[in-house]
């Protein structure tokens, strides 16, 4: 996972080095060639925000990069019940990771599209108390367990965001203003208990652990340019089990890559 969030890190990095000169050359200006009786080639430039026509738009992307804090909610509150004292978590290691590979949609005009996108989502919990989470058990319970040095609880999914996006028109350095927000759907892949310890040295279990099958919640991001800010909110219970009712997650962070 690491791996992972550093090669996103330098990918968006050059994405954010690369994009402003790509887009300001894409959207400054569009050539039109008008041939004309004895007087040879004349060139018009038209600013890309003057295009009104709509289009279809997709296809594989890698933005729209997450990274980010995550916070559980019990019940409205950021402090865990006593029922729910064994997800006790380290705030400041407790974080989301996501971005989008797919996305399809129609931009109506330079100011504003609509699309539908595909990617993937983890939030790991980096648990305060020795405890393992059990798997296979009929209800989410933790039991005590040798020191760690590391404890975390994650869950992955496949998300699928319905984006609507407003945009600002160019200024004069070729950036602009985001505004985006929409639902977004949810599918879990799998649960995971990732532990360090003397006693054992790193361990790895796989299962379920009750994150719910389908959740469903909102992105709100803002930006400018390539860089932006993020908040997820999920509106169903983060668990299926019944102890666990009305605990959910959100998330915040930095966004990279807003196009």
């Amino acid at each position: 996972m690491k791996h992972l969030i550093f090669t996103t890190l330098l990918v968006s990095g050059l994405i954010g080095v690369m994009a402003p000169d790509a887009f300001a050359q894409q959207d400054s200006t569009k050539r039109k060639r008008d041939y004309s009786e004895g007087r040879g080639i004349i060139i018009k430039t038209m600013p890309a925000d003057s295009a009104k026509k709509g289009r279809f738009i997709g296809g594989i992307t890698f933005t729209r990069i997450d990274l980010g804090f995550s916070r559980l909610i019990d019940n409205g509150s950021f402090n865990l019940s006593p029922t729910n004292d064994f997800l006790d978590y380290r705030g400041g290691k407790t974080s989301t990771f996501s971005f989008d590979v797919l996305q399809f949609g129609y931009r109506f005009n330079s100011n504003f599209k609509v699309y539908v996108a595909g990617g993937f989502d983890w939030t790991l919990i980096r648990l305060r108390n020795d405890v393992t989470i059990q798997k296979n058990n009929a209800d989410l319970i933790a039991l005590p367990d040798v020191h760690f040095n590391k404890n975390r609880f994650s869950s992955s999914y496949v998300h699928i965001p319905l984006n609507f996006e407003f945009r600002t028109k160019e200024n004069t350095k070729g950036k602009r203003f985001y505004f985006v927000l929409g639902p977004e759907l949810g599918f879990l892949l799998n649960g995971k208990v990732k532990q360090i310890s003397d006693e054992r040295g790193k361990e790895k279990f796989y299962d379920d652990y009750h994150f719910q099958s389908v959740r469903y919640g909102g992105t709100l991001r803002f930006g400018y340019g390539g860089l932006g800010l993020f908040t997820k909110y999920y509106f169903n219970d983060m668990f299926n089990t019944p102890a666990q009712a009305g605990l959910r997650n959100m998330s915040f962070g930095v966004t990279f890559g807003l196009n």
